[in-house]
């Protein structure tokens, strides 16, 4: 056990008893359990209240001869009264006209009560204080900690009995002095307690972790009874800080302390004094840190920001590297494909880069990449949707249905391919509008590509008249579509007479054109046809019904 322990348990276990011997002075003869008798007759309440308060001193006398869990039971047993006495008495002393000359008894011993079980708890710390120096101190410690803070819960009970007494009109000043001192011992004492554990655990944290995977049963149960020592201590202290301020004590040091290591934050913190205090401590921290650390943290944010750099430089580079052997390639990639390399490229090296980086500010890689496989599989059921226009994103990359730049239609919508991302591509329709389309959609569906191709045909219908000529008309169709600039010569175009229809001739005109020349070929070709059968007296027909009258006589 370290030496510095043992010396402030010590100074702690002399304060204690220098301040806890003799407390209260009151009559010791009282202390031999006989119930405070009233001068009048005594209603069957206050008979009852009296039975209850000797049975809690016959509990209390029993309590020095039981252990293991009977001392428990009778421990559990003694609260339980209390709790019922006490608000018996609360209750006796909010009436407006208060008996006090059945109180004044029953207080003081109720008082003597709180002083017998103070001196009980701390013949059991003295005990246990007695064996510390074995393999077993983490287990003694903790167990002495559990019992102050017993004595802490007494001691806000003892402090409510004086004020009940001084309520009666009994002066205690003596005695509410002589707890005040005690409490300010214990609260001091505690203080040092608890820095020191803290920083106990701290070590026995960082060996802890330092062990990883090695880390021993014996260093885990460690830990863990240094927390619990810990948050034990700072429960007394907590107490002790309330009782204290409710005596008019100053403080602020003690509520800093607790801060400090609980962390929580009251009402108690926006005291001037308490935030004050905290502020320069942390200030003085932060000095120390920068002071101490402040060469060494900047030498690694510069070379982190340096590699940054560096990395966003290679990541461009390699950008243009990529982008030159893709469209120079042999392998004849897709605009589509040639944009989703040159851009992984740069995002996987500036993604190396920042890894090297944070490894330089001594974050450690492996779990950070393991915790981002574990976030991926998580993702990967949230984002279900998401994956599956991946997964068609990547088809349509490998497979090629289209490129930036193509007229097509799909998933319903007719338009030229803008640009395609891995979940989604983007399409403006012949009005110029930008609809953006998951590829799911578009990988599910039929894809109709309708530049792909060199050639495309142009499918037009003209009819005429069944009084007109056939041969005129079909040597008219066939000069229009020769003269044509942007009709291709080859494949040649079929110019035939197709059906005899119920109101017109029909000739099917299919001439060739590139992709892009395919509308102005259809309305050129549209509009000739029409000026030269006007031109020539070849007539369209429109579907017309013939109705003839007959009439009947009667």
């Amino acid at each position: 056990m370290p030496k510095a322990l043992i010396l402030l348990l010590a100074l702690f276990s002399a304060s204690l008893l220098t301040y806890n011997t003799n407390t209260f002075a009151a009559d010791t003869t009282a202390a031999t359990g006989a119930a405070p008798q009233a001068a009048a007759v005594l209603t069957d309440a206050q008979t009852e209240l009296l039975e209850l308060q000797q049975s809690i001193h016959a509990d209390i006398e029993t309590l020095k001869y039981t252990k293991g869990e009977l001392n428990t039971i009778t421990k559990f047993k003694i609260q339980s009264k209390t709790a019922l006495l006490r608000n018996q008495i609360k209750s006796l002393l909010d009436k407006s006209a208060p008996d006090t000359a059945f109180l004044l008894p029953l207080l003081q011993a109720e008082l003597q009560h709180t002083q017998q079980i103070d001196a009980y708890l701390t013949e059991s710390t003295n005990t246990l204080g007695q064996q510390l120096g074995t393999n077993n101190d983490n287990s003694l410690l903790l167990a002495i900690s559990k019992i102050e803070l017993e004595k802490d819960n007494n001691f806000k009970l003892q402090l409510e009995t004086l004020n009940w007494l001084t309520q009666i009109g009994q002066d205690v000043s003596a005695e509410i002095a002589t707890l005040k001192a005690t409490l300010t011992a214990r609260a001091d004492n505690f203080e040092s307690f608890i820095n020191y554990t803290q920083e106990q655990l701290q070590i026995a944290v960082n060996i802890a972790t330092n062990a990883g995977k090695d880390v021993t049963a014996e260093q885990t149960l460690r830990v863990q009874t240094l927390k619990d020592r810990l948050d034990q201590n700072s429960q007394s202290l907590s107490i002790d800080i309330n009782l204290l301020d409710s005596l008019g004590q100053d403080t602020a040091s003690l509520k800093k302390t607790l801060f400090s290591i609980s962390g929580d934050i009251t009402q108690d913190v926006l005291n001037i004094d308490v935030a004050s205090s905290l502020l320069a401590h942390w200030l003085d921290t932060a000095q120390t840190k920068s002071i101490e650390n402040g060469p060494t943290a900047t030498f690694k944010l510069f070379i982190f920001c340096l590699i940054l750099f560096v990395a966003n430089l290679a990541g461009k580079l390699a950008q243009k590297l990529v982008k030159n052997m893709v469209s120079n390639s042999k392998l004849n990639f897709s605009k589509l494909l040639q944009d989703f390399f040159t851009s992984l490229s740069a995002k996987a090296v500036f993604t190396i880069g920042l890894l090297i980086a944070l490894s330089q500010l001594g974050i450690e890689l492996g779990p950070l990449l393991a915790g981002f496989g574990i976030a991926g599989v998580i993702i990967g059921f949230a984002l279900q949707d998401t994956l599956s226009n991946f997964a068609s994103g990547m088809m349509i990359l490998i497979y090629r249905p289209y490129d930036v730049g193509d007229l097509i239609n799909a998933a319903g919508v007719s338009g030229r391919v803008s640009h395609m991302s891995l979940v989604s591509t983007t399409i403006k329709t012949l009005d110029n509008q930008r609809l953006i389309i998951p590829n799911n959609k578009i990988w599910g569906d039929t894809i109709n590509n309708i530049t792909a191709e060199e050639q495309r045909r142009v499918d037009m219908v003209f009819g005429i008249s069944y009084s007109d000529n056939i041969e005129h008309a079909e040597t008219i169709l066939k000069s229009i579509v020769a003269a044509h600039p942007k009709v291709l010569p080859t494949p040649e175009p079929t110019i035939k007479l197709h059906t005899l229809g119920e109101s017109s001739v029909d000739f099917i005109v299919r001439p060739w054109s590139n992709p892009e020349d395919y509308w102005d070929v259809y309305w050129d070709i549209t509009r000739q046809v029409k000026l030269r059968f006007d031109a020539e007296g070849i007539s369209i027909p429109f579907p017309q019904r013939d109705v003839h009258i007959y009439q009947t006589n009667k």
